[in-house]
């Protein structure tokens, strides 16, 4: 998954905020001799000059559209919500040090990486998306300082990492070794149900074990999900309390060389306790005898299997002392080493971490990174999250007269931008109801 964290990737090589200025004139120059604007060299327009972008502007039997850049300038000045991930990081409607100290990175079409960028308002992130056609921009920490002047502070150790979102990385790559439908980049919907699997076991655990409540889930735009939660309490979390989140939420071990990755203790806790979960491998006869009947027999099915699981279980002799709860305890482990979440679970331990913007497109599929309803998980469908072309053919076909309505309300993606405006209203409610207390607990405003 597209995230990256202190120290910087070696995929992806950091640019100096002194060398920034040479890395955005490069990439509008390059935008400039794609268009056959001009033969020689020129300053960058600014961005208030630079014309309404259109599907006309975007070149025919482009398949890589994910780094397009008329293609993408097109979807920041046309689609992408920047107002509401503006309030969703500030918690505010007005600007705070929650978004002009946090931290911002840019991918540049030329594959450079841009660290350490802030911004005071919404319309200010917008307008360097539109003059640089970032691939993909990630988001990290709320710092002390804002990122920019971090060169200039006198004391240097005064620059750290204050807040960030607690986050979490689901990778359909992590299933390979067991899924059997597809493979590396590919996935179908077979195969989404492990992801689906996943997100409700975390969703659940998330909000009945810690009690939170603003959690949303991403689709990472290919083969995978984000979760971003935001409430306070997850925001100020140390290193060491993200790091004992992920601990407990983090069940499977070993690599592709290790037989059984569950090894568990009983009772199972309640966020494992769930139907979808359920066996385990409690004696080295028992496993003996199964992995011979399945080396004898390799094209057994997992239903066939799964009744191999009691019928071996039954054998008298070198198994009289298999017990009934042993067996229960073999099916529990071995849906939970099938359907338990195979968690990223570094991106989640460190406050530095960077992790990618919901709303940008995918460079790969063109596709939408869009948020995924909680209420929905099991109707969602990868496969059919829109494209950046086809939201840009949807707004030139759009047949509507209102003027006052938006572009992005005239295409597919409108449903997702809503469901991210009621989460980013529910979180900001929140926030001023905390505030009014802390005022009303401090005597602020109260009146004799």
């Amino acid at each position: 998954m597209p995230h990256a964290e202190s120290p910087n990737p070696p995929s992806s090589p950091p640019v100096d905020d002194t060398v920034m200025e040479e890395a955005v004139s490069g990439a509008l120059d390059e935008q400039v001799e794609s268009q056959h604007e001009t033969a020689q060299a020129s300053p960058a327009p600014a961005v208030n000059e630079v014309e309404k972008a259109s599907l006309e502007d975007i070149k025919p039997g482009n398949t890589n559209v994910g780094k397009d850049a008329e293609v993408l300038r097109a979807f920041y000045q046309r689609l992408f919500p920047f107002k509401y991930l503006f309030q969703w990081l500030n918690h505010s409607p007005t600007t705070t040090t929650d978004f002009s100290n946090r931290e911002l990175a840019f991918v540049l079409p030329n594959d450079a990486y841009i660290r350490y960028q802030s911004f005071n308002s919404a319309e200010e992130l917008r307008k360097q998306c539109i003059q640089l056609t970032p691939t993909r921009f990630e988001i990290g920490p709320v710092y002390s300082a804002n990122p920019r002047d971090r060169k200039t502070l006198r004391n240097a150790s005064a620059f750290k990492p204050l807040a960030k979102e607690l986050v979490f990385d689901i990778d359909m790559t992590d299933y390979d070794e067991i899924r059997t439908c597809c493979s590396g980049a590919s996935i179908c919907q077979k195969c989404w149900q492990f992801i689906t699997m996943a997100i409700k076991v975390i969703d659940k655990a998330l909000r009945d074990d810690f009690g939170f409540k603003h959690i949303m889930w991403v689709y990472s735009g290919r083969r995978g999900a984000h979760a971003w939660i935001s409430d306070k309490r997850a925001r100020d979390m140390d290193d060491n309390k993200r790091r004992s989140i992920a601990g407990y939420l983090e069940l499977l071990k070993g690599g592709d060389k290790t037989g059984k990755k569950v090894n568990l203790k009983r009772p199972l806790h309640p966020h494992m306790d769930l139907k979808i979960l359920n066996g385990y491998f409690q004696t080295d006869s028992l496993t003996a005898a199964l992995q011979r009947k399945w080396d004898s027999t390799p094209h057994r099915s997992s239903t066939q299997k799964w009744a191999d699981i009691d019928a071996v279980a039954s054998v008298s002799g070198s198994l009289s002392s298999l017990t009934p709860e042993t067996l229960v305890h073999a099916k529990q482990d071995i849906r939970l080493e099938y359907t338990y979440p195979r968690l990223d679970a570094e991106v989640s331990k460190k406050l530095n971490h960077l992790l990618k913007s919901p709303f940008v497109i995918h460079p790969g599929t063109g596709r939408v990174c869009v948020p995924i309803d909680v209420r929905r998980f099991e109707e969602f469908e990868p496969e059919k999250v829109p494209t950046v072309q086809q939201l840009l053919s949807e707004i030139d076909s759009w047949q509507g007269t209102d003027d006052k309505i938006q572009d992005w309300q005239k295409t597919s993606l409108k449903p997702y931008i809503e469901l991210f405006r009621d989460h980013v209203n529910a979180i900001m409610k929140e926030e001023r109801a905390a505030e009014k207390r802390g005022r009303e607990e401090s005597g602020e405003g109260m009146d004799f």
